[in-house]
């Protein structure tokens, strides 16, 4: 794992908003001189500082935490997902849009061929689920109910509420959703 410079990341975003570390020191109430053994890396901020270097970049403090070198890893080539397929009816898929299922939400991509359905039978998982329709139209059986979803349209579906869906018409559908915590 890759270690994470704190120093380089403050550095970074202090330049981004065009700040000197005289002008940043001033905004969250330290010295120019601590400010720059902090970007130099000879001193330890403390978390409290950090902070305030958070609020007066308007950064979210978990940025200075990350590592830019990985940032390919967060990206997912159209080419190159993951693609989820089910041996009764090998035309339906979906597609993984995030790297993994690691993370606290997934997006897929789900394609639904004309007149087929996601299932036979409606089922649940234990993610909750907000799905976009992309392309087409589809019909969504949840809770003994149909809602019809066009191009557009979006729906929530709660945790363990058993759902299916299917595409009556003559064109693929796309639906891309959301599901916290990941379940696929």
């Amino acid at each position: 794992m890759n270690e994470v410079d704190i120093s380089k990341n403050i550095s970074e975003y202090r330049k981004r908003k065009d700040l000197t570390i005289k002008e940043l020191a001033n905004l969250i109430g330290s010295t120019p001189s601590l400010l720059s053994q902090i970007e130099k890396g000879s001193a330890n901020p403390s978390l409290n500082t950090i902070k305030q270097i958070s609020k007066a970049l308007d950064v979210p403090l978990f940025n200075f935490f990350i590592n830019d070198d990985s940032t390919e890893n967060l990206v997912v080539r159209k080419d190159s997902r993951k693609k989820i397929m089910f041996a009764e009816d090998d035309s339906f898929a979906y597609e993984l849009l995030t790297p993994n299922s690691q993370g606290d939400i997934e997006f897929i991509l789900m394609k639904v061929p004309p007149k087929k359905s996601s299932s036979k039978e409606l089922f649940s998982h234990k993610g909750e689920e907000v799905a976009y329709v992309v392309k087409g139209c589809v019909n969504l059986h949840i809770m003994n109910n149909l809602i019809e979803l066009n191009c557009g349209d979006s729906v929530k579906i709660p945790a363990y509420s058993k759902h299916k869906w299917e595409n009556i018409g003559d064109v693929e559908c796309e639906v891309v959703f959301a599901v916290t915590p990941p379940s696929f």
